[in-house]
């Protein structure tokens, strides 16, 4: 046994049950458990159902709290949101799960960080793998001891597990998904109750039917720890979960005993040392009066993410050697995190102050910051975005022989530069208090704070324009779905939530309208915002912009793309071709000095066309005036290989008169270019036959991630 006894090493039977509760009042909708310190593991239906979504909702919640509640001796409510946010999917393509016609699925799941400090609570317990004829219990998201329900796992495949009930007590029902099967004989929870399969219906009443004993009776299914370790590990939520004992002969492993041998010679200052490390890690000590060999010593900082972290800052006030030697060896090893515990928590609490815009803000820095490893960045949340950024490596500007400025302080400060002197306060002073536990030249530290400065003063000269952005689905022959989010400079801000109803092109029109006056009262002055249509592949050519709102007592026709500039976005082909990434992101930046494409004419091919993109690197944007057969072929393939802005008419011939009203427009100006075209082709259609269509991907502003697929009922 190691000296150093970790949480989910000495937690016993479940003793705090976890319960998710409604938004208002003390409904239980499901229940939870605790994965580790501070993180709570449930469904992400259950998230779905206390936020008053559609159960199946695949959409990223975004940061509305989510109440958690713990009963030890007395009931203890958290407030709580999603750090890691996998929905549940089909498990034969992957999209949204089909209330009343999918038995099961895959995905699903959802974990919590609660907001306060979660030292007070239980131990995490014990986990072990789904086995079958286990035998297991769970519990309602109530947590009262009489609503146990016992059972058998009677079949597990590695995806699903089904429990059998037993004939007497209680069966499972509402409001036990998200809770853990406790495995008796292991003390240990082994998977997540995700579904009860219900009794036989009356087909006229609804009721249930009369029993029959051939009915099936009392069968649920659950998650298996198996499959959820896999899926949360895919998405770093395990990242910080210690992990199998390190090899002895390690290189990391030999620097550090060398450092706390030379460090503390004897057992007693070794035993301080230990004492402090694990009351800083919430660890138990084996031993009060026996130190810890330096072998359990060194395993416990190589498993423990963020002891090494933690232990590096003792190591710098009495030995700043031999705290350069443990970083050197957190370099050269797998495991250790960069962050110690308690400056991860002290960054969480800063950037919580800011709101729920902060994500969308750190992903537009860590773009800005670390150009190189965008492509890589695609967390949805806080924290999958922050696990993401924390191994990346800095930049190699440093003298030689002196430390690099990690990636993540660097982006940190790229955040910091975006926001007010007094909101910069406390960013600031925790990058200086971390690069000062690094080893980490002040010189080093402002060159890179100086960089963020004059990035901010040019990204606040061109992200003055507000923007709507709407996801537009198709719904069935001219009906659509719309999501809506808005960004008025802080990154995308979540607007609809009704992801049921549809629209025809006039109701949308309608609907965009009513956001875009507010939109347009809260703007800057004479800055109209900007309609992003978010589509896929086969919605580019989406008349969207000829959709007008006006009613039958309307006095202003309300024509979007007249009105307000409105260009078509579409991430699926990006995402779909992820090596361009970096290419998209280095045409941005030269989107006021790069060159413009134009193919035009019937002798352009796609291969043709691939060859010049290929060749001509330092195009941004492309004019596509070819026939209608080549011509979304084409169009498709320039957003796939990173070029931001893309110009063509939607018409079927070729020889467009838009087209050649734009060549005068320049580059960054061809958003108000074209509604101007639009406007004139209101007012004088002849004068001006063209339907332009403008692709932009600002590669300098977030995009929510989209589900291209929309669930179309909840589960019954």
């Amino acid at each position: 046994m190691s000296w150093f006894l970790r949480d989910d090493t000495v937690a016993g039977a479940p003793d705090a049950k976890v319960a998710v509760r409604a938004a208002q009042g003390d409904k239980a909708v499901g229940a939870g458990v605790l994965l580790a310190p501070g993180l709570v593991l449930t469904c992400a239906h259950v998230v779905n159902d206390a936020l008053q979504r559609s159960p199946f909702d695949m959409s990223l919640p975004g940061h509305h709290p989510v109440r958690v509640g713990f009963r030890t001796h007395a009931w203890q409510v958290h407030e709580a949101h999603v750090a890691y946010w996998i929905p549940p999917r089909r498990t034969d393509d992957g999209g949204p799960v089909r209330a009343g016609v999918d038995s099961n699925w895959l995905g699903d799941l959802a974990v919590l960080r609660l907001v306060a400090d979660a030292r007070q609570l239980p131990s995490p317990p014990r986990r072990v793998g789904m086995a079958r004829r286990q035998a297991v219990r769970a519990w309602h998201g109530g947590a009262h001891e009489s609503t146990f329900a016992d059972g058998r796992v009677t079949s597990f495949d590695g995806r699903f597990g089904y429990v059998d009930g037993f004939a007497t007590g209680m069966a499972i029902g509402p409001a036990y998904s998200g809770g853990p099967l406790w495995a008796h004989d292991q003390e240990a929870w082994t998977g997540l109750v995700a579904a009860a399969h219900p009794p036989r219906t009356d087909p006229h009443t609804g009721r249930p039917a009369t029993y029959h004993p051939q009915d099936l009776s009392r069968r649920s299914w659950a998650i298996p720890w198996q499959r959820i370790e896999a899926e949360l590990r895919a998405v770093g939520a395990l990242d910080s979960l210690p992990d199998e004992e390190p090899d002895p002969h390690h290189p990391a492993f030999v620097l550090l005993a060398d450092a706390l041998t030379s460090t503390f010679p004897s057992p007693e200052t070794r035993l301080t040392a230990a004492l402090d490390l694990a009351r800083t890690c919430d660890a138990a000590p084996s031993s009060t009066v026996t130190a810890p060999t330096v072998d359990e010593f060194v395993q416990f900082l190589l498993t423990e993410p963020r002891a090494l972290a933690d232990f590096s800052g003792t190591l710098r006030l009495r030995d700043p050697s031999a705290a350069d030697t443990a970083l050197e060896a957190a370099r050269i090893a797998t495991r250790p995190r960069l962050l110690s515990r308690r400056e991860l928590a002290q960054l969480h609490r800063y950037l919580s102050v800011l709101g729920p815009q902060v994500t969308g803000r750190l992903a537009e820095a860590a773009r800005a910051a670390l150009p190189k490893a965008a492509g890589r960045l695609d967390g949805a949340t806080l924290d999958a975005l922050l696990d993401q950024v924390e191994p990346l490596d800095g930049d190699s500007r440093s003298p030689e022989g002196e430390p690099r400025v990690p990636g993540l302080l660097r982006v940190i400060e790229y955040l910091a530069a975006t926001y007010s002197p007094s909101e910069q306060i406390s960013l600031r002073m925790w990058v200086s208090n971390v690069a000062a536990r690094l080893g980490i030249p002040r010189a080093a530290l402002f060159e890179r704070r100086t960089d963020a400065e004059e990035w901010a003063k040019e990204r606040r000269g061109r992200s003055d324009r507000a923007r709507l952005l709407v996801e537009i689905t198709r719904a069935g022959r001219e009906r659509f779905r719309l999501r809506t989010w808005c960004d008025e400079g802080e990154g995308p801000r979540r607007l609809s939530t009704d992801s049921t109803t549809t629209y025809s092109g006039a109701e949308a029109a309608r609907e965009l309208l009513r956001i875009l006056a507010s939109l347009t009262l809260s703007g800057p002055a004479g800055r109209r915002p900007m309609v992003e249509a978010l589509v896929d592949m086969d919605g580019l050519n989406l008349p969207v912009d000829e959709w007008e709102g006006s009613g039958p007592d309307d006095l202003v026709p309300g024509i979007l793309g007249a009105e307000f500039p409105l260009v078509v976005h579409c991430p699926e082909l990006l995402r779909k071709h992820e090596r361009f990434v970096p290419e998209w992101r280095r045409r941005w930046q030269r989107l006021d000095s790069g060159t413009t494409l134009r193919f035009s004419g019937t002798g352009v091919d796609k291969l043709s066309a691939y060859g010049r993109l290929m060749d001509e690197t330092d195009a941004v944007r492309v004019r596509v005036d070819v026939p209608a057969a080549v011509r979304d072929d084409i169009v498709r393939m320039c957003l796939a290989v990173g070029v931001p802005v893309v110009v063509w008419d939607r018409r079927p011939e070729h020889g467009s008169h838009a087209l050649e009203h734009t060549d005068d427009v320049e580059t960054r100006d061809l958003p108000e270019g074209v509604r101007a075209y639009r406007a004139k082709s209101v007012s004088t259609p002849a004068d001006h036959p063209g339907r332009p269509v403008l692709a932009w991907a600002d590669a300098d502003r977030a995009v929510p991630r989209l589900h291209l697929a929309e669930p179309r009922e909840g589960p019954g």
